[in-house]
């Protein structure tokens, strides 16, 4: 089953589209709750390994503890995806964010190895096993309590509901969701398509705002607005920094065959964490875990990193992610890559001064994110959000271009999964 957006557009009236937004509202407040739960339990496990133990034993938790608990974490994930029913799913370097439902026994082995690695600091985000726990679990539930609702419709909404929790704004999702819908052969009018999915989204995020979490909030010195040189500076930062996301994207693969030569998933898991964790002993926290406090962190005190430190931070985040996505960690690579875009942005404010600091970062985001996610919709909203002022908008609609032009002919940003799981499972939606 792929995911797409039903109805069509002979089906589109409003009765149906007020009926439906009921079912829509509740999967977007679940989804809201179960991202919440997931985010409650690994915070509260990650201030266990990090702060009450260490505590407890008079250790330095930003020493060598660091590369203890990530070696452990990778053993303790590499042993329950031996054990568990399911294997914990598809490895999440082979998936994308929108995928067709997995079986419900995959679903606890998942959400325990995707709890350890956001806790133990893994160099992953939440966003894929997130939205793959929500689309399986709550396609089965509605098979059941709204037999009325069709399957491909409630996995649709569920990733719409998900998504808006994420990013904490139900844009996020329209922006994604109108490139699924652009790609279709049925028609009918965008904003009917894309109703329901707005419905979720927005139930997503307002259940997390009321819940106490916010996505994106940082301190960015604002921007004054487009002057003919900022077109020029922000297509430089951005195709450089897409260009480094390309050798990033290059450089997955190889990688990724060096982690599983190893073959057992324990030996692969621990041999990723212990990675890791000596990564993490030479950049420090702040280059560990999925990146978004991180970057709060770095934006605050972004004065404190000259330019070689900046671009060792970049490259030891660059480091991370790739094992952390190639070691068979659930997890999703977007948030890290905001991240990285972050890093790039405060290294090429530093290395040109006359570069407004918000646009420097969003160009930048713009560029690692491109690559990342390959939605040109979805980066300029991640670089506008991370910066948080509007009027780097027209400059980031024009600067993505050239970066595209760099990456519409370079692959997806994932391994091809086996050929025993494409045998099995249909292609993945674009996410």
């Amino acid at each position: 089953m792929t995911l797409a957006i039903p109805p069509t557009d002979a089906d589109v009236t409003p009765r149906r589209l007020i009926m439906l937004s009921v079912p829509a509202l509740l999967i977007g407040v679940v989804s809201a709750l179960v991202l919440w739960a997931l985010n409650s339990v690994s915070e509260a496990l990650s201030s266990v390994l990090y702060d009450t133990i260490p505590g407890a034993l008079g250790v330095d938790s930003s020493g060598w503890w660091i590369v203890l608990v990530l070696t452990v974490t990778g053993l303790a994930v590499g042993l329950v995806l031996v054990v568990a029913p399911g294997h914990g799913g598809p490895d999440s370097a082979t998936t994308e964010l929108a995928e067709p439902p997995q079986p419900l026994r995959n679903l606890p082995g998942l959400a325990i190895v995707t709890v350890l690695a956001l806790a133990g600091g893994v160099s992953l985000g939440p966003e894929n096993p997130i939205i793959a726990i929500n689309v399986a679990m709550l396609v089965a539930v509605g098979a059941r309590f709204m037999p009325k609702v069709p399957a491909r419709l409630t996995g649709s909404l569920a990733v719409a509901a998900t998504i808006g929790a994420l990013f904490d704004t139900p844009v996020a999702a329209a922006l994604l969701f109108t490139g699924i819908v652009a790609s279709l052969k049925s028609g009918g009018a965008l904003w009917d398509r894309l109703f329901l999915p707005l419905v979720a989204a927005g139930a997503g995020a307002i259940t997390m705002h009321l819940l106490g979490q916010q996505a994106f909030g940082f301190n960015v010195p604002g921007y004054d607005g487009p002057k003919p040189p900022d077109l020029v500076t922000g297509a430089i930062v951005a195709c450089a920094a897409t260009v480094i996301a390309l050798a990033m994207l290059a450089a997955f693969p190889v990688v990724y065959r060096i982690m599983h030569s190893l073959r057992h998933p324990v030996l692969i898991a621990t041999a990723g964490g212990l990675l890791l964790g000596l990564l993490g002993l030479l950049g420090g926290p702040i280059t560990m875990f999925k990146g978004l406090e991180q970057t709060g962190d770095l934006l605050a005190n972004s004065a404190d990193y000259d330019a070689a430190q900046l671009a060792a931070l970049a490259g030891i985040k660059i480091v991370a992610l790739l094992v952390a996505a190639s070691s068979l960690f659930r997890g999703g690579r977007v948030f890290p890559s905001v991240f990285i875009g972050v890093a790039l942005g405060l290294l090429a404010s530093a290395l040109i001064p006359a570069m407004p600091v918000g646009l420097a970062i969003g160009a930048a985001v713009l560029g690692v994110v491109l690559v990342v996610t390959r939605d040109g919709w979805m980066a300029i909203f991640v670089a506008v959000a991370i910066v948080g002022d509007v009027s780097v908008l027209p400059v980031l609609c024009v600067i993505v271009l050239p970066a595209w032009l760099l990456v519409t002919r370079a692959p997806e940003f994932r391994i091809a999964p086996p050929a025993s799981e494409s045998a099995v499972a249909p292609p993945p939606a674009r996410g």
